[in-house]
């Protein structure tokens, strides 16, 4: 069956997060430093990256949502230390704002835009980015969330939403990410079409591989083409 869907990972597929996520939460901490001394007094970034960590361990229903398991910690740590938990919804807007501020692979807005006119686009994030926030909203007609799935990818639930979502069989719909579990085998287990992200030209894992390889989102363009 042709294509008439594509999906896409957001995170490291259409931008690099590993310094927008770093940056982020080093903004979050110098605003705990001014509203919270007491606590950055005594923990690193470092220090609350952990402490965060240990307290998604203790909330394992929730923790698919990142933004609801963040400010749960977040009113867990200020309570802890004698603070206002009303503090955390403010909190999070400081890391929501510098989260939010990333740059698109050169490529991602032209070729968004080119197979818009032809696919349904839809986006399927295991993160908290938000495409309208970031500015490229109206390249997509759906995007899912962990927190309205109920579960994070690689779980059937995400992507069985999206093709909800788009109206659209498993075997129309093309899948492109970079993470080879959560993306490629999450999407593959349910019939989707699957491409991997791979601008560092990583090598492939022990598993089932996906059905095309891309080092650039230039390059999806004719992988889709070629599949319609």
């Amino acid at each position: 069956m042709a294509i008439t869907c594509i999906t896409f990972d957001l995170d490291d597929t259409l931008w690099e997060s590993g310094s927008v996520l770093a940056n982020a939460e080093a903004r979050l901490y110098e605003w705990i430093a001014r509203a919270c001394p007491d606590i950055a007094r005594t923990h690193s970034c470092d220090a609350l990256a952990a402490h965060r960590q240990a307290h998604y361990a203790s909330i394992p229903e929730i923790r698919h949502d990142l933004t609801r398991a963040r400010i749960l910690w977040l009113e867990s740590l200020f309570e802890e230390w004698g603070y206002e938990p009303g503090l955390a919804e403010t909190g999070f807007r400081v890391f929501r704002e510098h989260r939010q501020a990333v740059t698109l692979f050169d490529d991602a807005a032209r070729v968004l835009g080119k197979l818009g006119e032809r696919y349904s686009i839809g986006a399927i994030t295991n993160g908290n980015a938000d495409v309208h926030h970031i500015g490229i909203g109206h390249h997509f007609d759906f995007v899912v969330t962990p927190a309205e799935a109920g579960a994070a990818k690689p779980d059937p639930a995400i992507f069985e939403l999206a093709l909800n979502a788009a109206g659209a069989s498993p075997e129309s719909v093309a899948h492109v990410g970079d993470d080879p579990m959560r993306d490629v085998a999450g999407a593959a287990a349910l019939g989707l079409c699957t491409v991997w992200m791979n601008p560092k030209g990583h090598p492939w894992p022990d598993e089932a591989p996906p059905d095309a390889e891309i080092r650039t989102l230039d390059a999806l363009v004719s992988v889709i083409n070629a599949w319609s």
